[in-house]
């Protein structure tokens, strides 16, 4: 039986966790080793670290940072945020991310994702992919890049084909248009996602109750849950929602 997940979403800002509403606005949660400590305490499946400002301030991940958080967990740890090139991927690897996500640098060089994919094995890349949907569409998604700030004009779904033939091992579409609403995730892009590739697929951006993330799981056909806000903020606790996903059915650990 494959299990669904949770997966607390830490985005990083200044060397704290912050969250925020359509990719601004951000407000200071916690320290991110004492927030990633609590959330495997909780039940988290994984976790996901996310350093938002990387690409916009043009640096790479804080590898130190996320070593940190690395050494306190035993869930598997996903590192993303200004990883440009296969060293990059190395040094988190080194520092003890069991994943690695690449977005805006996977769109300016799709080679990275199959190179990476050839080094250190497709299971340990994820591509994530930041969309909106296109102006007057209400079923065809742009990717964005540099923190969910530009658009790029490509089309979210033959993009994530690309990165599924260049060896990613899952796939995390955010949308810009429902992240931190709480309005619910956007699941037409996840559903369209999963069914174009296959792979594990990660709803992120727009859970509130848990009927969201029901849905994402079941009508979005997605194979995780990120969750932010409605944990961050102690609307929802991770053991609240795993038992209401049991007694919906939905096999969760």
């Amino acid at each position: 039986m494959e299990f669904k997940k949770i997966v607390p979403c830490l985005d990083m800002k200044d060397g704290r966790v912050v969250k925020g509403v359509n990719f601004v606005d951000f407000k200071d949660v916690d320290d991110p080793v004492e927030r990633a400590k609590f959330y495997e305490e909780q039940g988290a499946d994984e976790i996901v670290f996310l350093d938002i400002a990387a690409t916009v301030e043009n640096r790479n991940t804080r590898v130190e940072l996320a070593g940190r958080v690395a050494k306190n967990l035993h869930v598997p740890f996903t590192v993303g945020g200004g990883i440009r090139t296969l060293e990059d991927f190395e040094k988190l690897f080194e520092a003890g991310a069991s994943k690695c996500s690449v977005n805006s640098a996977a769109v300016f060089n799709p080679d990275l994702v199959k190179d990476a994919a050839d080094r250190f094995g497709s299971e340990r890349i994820c591509v994530a992919i930041d969309v909106a949907l296109f102006e007057g569409c209400t079923d065809k998604w742009e990717v964005y890049t540099h923190g969910g700030t530009r658009k790029t004009g490509i089309d979210a779904v033959e993009w994530a084909k690309k990165c599924a033939d260049n060896g990613a091992g899952s796939l995390l579409p955010t949308s810009v248009d429902t992240d931190g609403m709480k309005t619910g995730y956007d699941l037409g892009i996840t559903r369209a996602i999963k069914e174009a590739t296959g792979l594990p697929v990660i709803a992120s951006g727009g859970a509130g109750t848990l009927e969201h993330i029901y849905d994402a799981l079941t009508v979005g056909k997605a194979d995780a849950a990120l969750v932010a806000s409605v944990v961050h903020f102690n609307i929802l606790p991770i053991p609240e929602i795993k038992a209401y996903l049991k007694e919906k059915g939905i096999p969760v650990k």
